[in-house]
């Protein structure tokens, strides 16, 4: 950052003493401007063009406009303006709505001073920021999401097909042709396809090549 620019924060809360109380703090920080103090997303969505911010420190929980709302809409419209949301309430709805709503970091309401301005600095660098709480809170959903999510394809091979279907996949997965599985199976090459069919469906699988990547994926054959 040029050391003779300063960066411009716009305050966003719609309590009066949280507003003053962190617009009088940055005040005092030599390498930030405040060039607005509002009330409201809808006053932020009207005024951001006007104050021109580099950084909005925004409120979630306001009268009318949340923060989320109200960053999604300066998003859509100026993604450089980066926006940091400051919220009493750290659940992981509010942290993955604002997420997807575009926000580059968040807080909780409680944090130090120190803290609030480097987030401030570094979002203002093009980087997200994050206290630890709400990393933590990040990954855990992640992890716990892709654990279900592996959990629903396992319950899917195990409960969805029959004996049979899994040995069809399994020998077609391993590149064998129709009348290979047939000969292997002692069934008609009209039943392989048949039971081909099913897999397919059940599985939510299109051809043969997603099919050996779900047996791949599931351990059904090796490479």
């Amino acid at each position: 950052m040029n050391a003779s620019r300063k960066i411009k924060v716009l305050v966003v809360d719609d309590h009066a003493l949280m507003r003053d109380g962190v617009s009088a703090m940055l005040k005092q920080v030599d390498d930030i401007q405040l060039v607005g103090s509002l009330s409201s997303g809808e006053d932020a969505v009207n005024s951001f063009r006007e104050l021109n911010p580099d950084v909005i420190i925004m409120d979630i929980i306001m009268k009318g406009m949340t923060g989320i709302e109200a960053t999604r809409w300066i998003k859509e419209r100026d993604n450089n303006v980066k926006v940091i949301l400051l919220s009493m309430e750290v659940t992981k709805e509010f942290v993955t709505a604002g997420i997807q709503s575009g926000i580059d970091g968040y807080l909780p309401k409680d944090v130090e001073k120190e803290i609030l301005i480097t987030a401030i600095r570094e979002v203002n660098n093009q980087m997200k920021y994050f206290n630890d709480a709400i990393t933590t809170l990040i990954f855990d959903d992640f992890y716990q999401r892709k654990k279900a999510s592996v959990q629903v394809e396992r319950h899917s091979k195990v409960s969805d097909l029959t004996k049979r279907e899994e040995e069809v996949l399994t020998i077609v997965a391993n590149g064998k042709s129709n009348k290979e599985v047939a000969e292997e199976l002692f069934i008609s090459v009209k039943t392989v396809e048949t039971h081909k069919a099913h897999i397919l469906d059940k599985l939510g699988l299109k051809n043969n090549a997603e099919l050996i990547k779900y047996a791949l994926k599931n351990g059904l054959i090796t490479l």
